[in-house]
């Protein structure tokens, strides 16, 4: 309200004299500054509890999403890899961050009771193999309640107690892998195996009993076939009948394309695609993220070489899939072709790129991101386009649960499963399925 003419217009002050910013001013002109409180001290991180420690005994709570064991020292979590729940440790903190610390095992004083020898000891120090100290029966159980715990407490999620856990053979079931290489500077002649854990040095490998036994016997036979000028990075893959193959190409050892039959439907790839690894739980995964649902028209993101987009268009009648790499998307095309799937569209695309074109109101959505889930764009234009169904399939439960916390605004999560795709490590598959409200 306007104040009264003669009163007190905005900007004055008594007498009339104007106000100036900077503190107050007396009327002799000169300008007195408001004091100023101090600043309280920044509060010490809980951290620094750590600073002074190089040592220490802890005793380990539980696994957390990634298969690191949890332990507390004065309340600051402290990660250590390759830890049992129950074990006691004497462990040497390796890293330490404001909020918590990460610690090697320097000697276990009392084991947890699903602790085991390592059944394969030259894998202790590589990456590809941090769970086999605990027991196959125990590892599926110990992966899937961190897995639930992560969608819990960061995607706002319940799951409920009965959510199926999906497993398979623990030993013998990856299709793929990729294997480094280096020359031996003691021995001579090349090394070939996986990094040591948070390294590049090179754990030369006879064996590896992840592998199907085709790849395994491969592993065994490459460094005769690889000198001075071989490539330092190898990708293999088996499929069908024995059939395995390795890229790049190397002289005296197979290449090109290998396939798969999953149900009714044969998967033609090579070396240098994507292809989920556990041989024996393939059926299982497709028949778990596809379901029984029909429609219309569904899109699948990051197609790969149609391992979804292929039974979806059997249930569908039209199919977008959507892959970026050259390689995927060729064999996603010929495995169209040769299975006789003519209602299949293949966008040869970025997915994020892509996404601008997706048309409202879609019957599904299928996608299985990388790693690091859905970028925010794609999950803004997810939820402005709002398909009557999502599924999602992920292998990292932190960047899952990010995404669910803005896809549930608008969708319901109907059910969840549980797949061990990767056995004797910290990774475990969720396939969410997910309706429109």
């Amino acid at each position: 309200m306007r104040g009264r003419q003669g009163g007190r217009g905005p900007g004055r002050g008594r007498g009339g004299e104007e106000r100036r910013a900077g503190g107050p001013q007396r009327r002799d002109g000169v300008r007195r500054e408001a004091p100023v409180s101090p600043r309280p001290p920044a509060p010490t991180p809980p951290g620094a509890r750590l600073a002074n420690i190089e040592e220490l005994e802890v005793r380990i709570e539980k696994l957390v999403a990634g298969g690191e064991g949890l332990a507390r020292f004065e309340g600051v979590p402290v990660f250590v890899p390759r830890s049992a729940p129950g074990d006691l440790l004497r462990v040497r903190i390796a890293e330490r961050r404001p909020d918590y610390g990460r610690a090697e095992i320097v000697e276990i004083l009392e084991p947890g009771p699903a602790r085991r020898p390592d059944p394969v000891p030259e894998l202790s120090r590589s990456g590809v193999c941090d769970l086999q100290h605990l027991d196959d029966r125990v590892q599926p159980r110990l992966k899937a309640e961190a897995v639930r715990e992560t969608l819990e407490r960061l995607g706002r999620l319940s799951v409920p107690a009965d959510t199926p856990l999906i497993t398979g053979e623990p030993w013998g079931y990856r299709l793929r892998t990729q294997l480094h290489t280096e020359i031996d500077p003691q021995a001579g002649g090349v090394r070939v195996g996986y990094h040591a854990r948070g390294t590049n040095e090179v754990i030369p490998l006879g064996r590896c009993p992840l592998l199907v036994p085709e790849l395994e016997e491969l592993l065994a036979e490459l460094p005769q076939h690889l000198g001075a000028d071989s490539p330092r990075r190898l990708d293999l893959a088996a499929g069908d009948d024995g059939a395995v193959t390795v890229a790049p190409v190397v002289a005296g050892l197979p290449h090109g394309e290998v396939s798969t039959r999953v149900g009714e439907i044969t998967y033609a790839y090579d070396a240098r695609c994507f292809f989920q690894s556990h041989r024996g739980l393939l059926p299982r995964l497709v028949e778990t993220a596809v379901g029984e649902w029909e429609g219309e028209t569904a899109v699948d993101l990051y197609a790969g070489v149609g391992l979804f987009s292929m039974p979806l268009a059997r249930r569908y009648g039209r199919v977008i899939a959507v892959e970026a790499d050259q390689i995927g998307a060729r064999y996603l095309r010929t495995n169209l072709r040769r299975n006789r799937l003519p209602n299949v569209e293949v966008m040869n695309r970025v997915v994020e790129g892509w996404l601008s074109e997706l048309p409202a109101g879609l019957d599904r959505v299928v996608l299985d991101p990388p790693r690091g889930g859905l970028p925010p764009r794609a999950r803004d234009i997810l939820m402005a386009r709002r398909p009557a169904r999502i599924t999602y399939v992920s292998c990292h439960p932190a960047a899952l649960a990010r995404d669910l916390r803005q896809l549930q605004e608008a969708y319901t999560v109907e059910s969840l499963a549980f797949i061990d795709l990767f056995p004797q490590t910290g990774h475990m598959e969720v396939v969410v399925q997910m309706a429109r409200k």
